[in-house]
């Protein structure tokens, strides 16, 4: 549904650079470090409106280019695929924070999903490719929201998918060296990515959420039907020891929350070339298996048809667009319990 909207969307006001620089080639990717203070550079790069900011990195939005004869390993900064895919994902995802805060979004030189598998099977990881050129791109978009943007505000840093992958780099390297910035961070959201419990011993200072308004805490969960579990099917972005927080009751049991405490899921309708959310109820309900450390919902939506990557049941895609409204006022909710303290 939204890769839909994502191909339709070039031309939004979200999208800032549709026309200008687009790369589709396999020339080799530049070393040199990606100029921030250049706005077309930027996503989504707002006027300051509130007293909260967000940054959000996105999902894997190189995909077929990826496989093309002589791809670079990672994205051109402007390839037109990963640029209107990640617009896609802005309506979908990045959105949820717009409400309570000024939403920054990077373009960064991120893993073709090729290099991806290739590099996730040869070490066990992905952070070989993400600590390359990727981290070279969000360090610099990091050090400028900080340095020229932030101002001192409170933040919340999100994320989907590579872009949670990535975020975990980030709070694992970044953070670890910049604890002064740390401190204002309400609440982490590296969402469609496994934080693991080995992950939380190795680095202490990171705590996992507990309930629905800790702060400076991380949220994560991975979305899948019952066959995921019944299969124990491999899901690429599910990993051993995996912890998950349920997005409806916030709890990290499995008491099950049925689809009657679902605040509405997210739709996108196209209107012209303009997508338009649309609120909807589809049946999304959500229990946390802890075995396997994912939400599972027994909902008859479509399931992510990528069954090579995520198993024959998964709902990737829908990680945020399933508890839209619920994720919109946990967002609030937390930003409240920071500002309280």
């Amino acid at each position: 549904m939204w890769m839909l909207a994502a191909i339709l969307i070039c031309g939004t006001s979200v999208f800032t650079a549709c026309s200008s620089n687009d790369d589709n080639s396999s020339q080799p990717v530049t070393e040199k470090i990606t100029d921030y203070s250049d706005k077309d550079n930027w996503l989504a790069f707002p006027k300051i409106t509130k007293d909260v900011d967000a940054f959000y990195i996105y999902s894997t939005s190189y995909i077929e280019a990826s496989f093309e004869e002589d791809a670079p390993n990672f994205a051109p900064l402007h390839n037109l695929e990963m640029m209107i895919r990640a617009n896609g994902e802005y309506e979908t995802n990045a959105s949820v924070f717009e409400e309570s805060c000024n939403v920054f979004v990077p373009y960064y030189r991120q893993i073709g999903i090729k290099y991806a598998a290739e590099v996730t099977q040869k070490y066990g990881s992905l952070d070989p490719a993400l600590a390359d050129v990727p981290y070279a791109d969000i360090k610099a978009a990091l050090d400028y929201f900080f340095e020229k943007c932030n101002n001192g505000r409170p933040f919340i840093i999100a994320g989907h998918s590579q872009g949670s992958a990535m975020l975990k780099y980030v709070l694992k390297n970044y953070f670890k060296e910049h604890q002064d910035y740390y401190q204002r961070m309400i609440a982490a959201y590296p969402i469609g990515f496994s934080i693991t419990k080995s992950d939380l011993e190795e680095y202490p200072y990171l705590k996992f959420a507990t309930g629905e308004s800790d702060t400076g805490v991380i949220i994560s969960y991975n979305t899948e039907g019952p066959k995921n579990v019944e299969e124990n099917a491999n899901n690429k972005v599910v990993l051993p020891g995996a912890i998950s927080i349920n997005p409806l009751n916030w709890k990290r049991d499995e008491t099950y929350a049925p689809a009657s405490m679902n605040k509405g899921s997210l739709e996108l309708e196209m209107n012209g070339t303009t997508p338009v959310r649309k609120i909807v109820d589809l049946g999304v309900d959500a229990q946390v298996n802890l075995a396997r450390g994912v939400i599972v919902t027994t909902t008859t939506a479509p399931v992510t048809d990528m069954p090579d990557y995520f198993g024959p049941a998964s709902f990737h895609e829908n990680d945020y667009s399933f508890f839209y409204n619920n994720l919109k006022e946990n967002v609030a909710k937390r930003i409240a319990a920071y500002k309280a303290k």
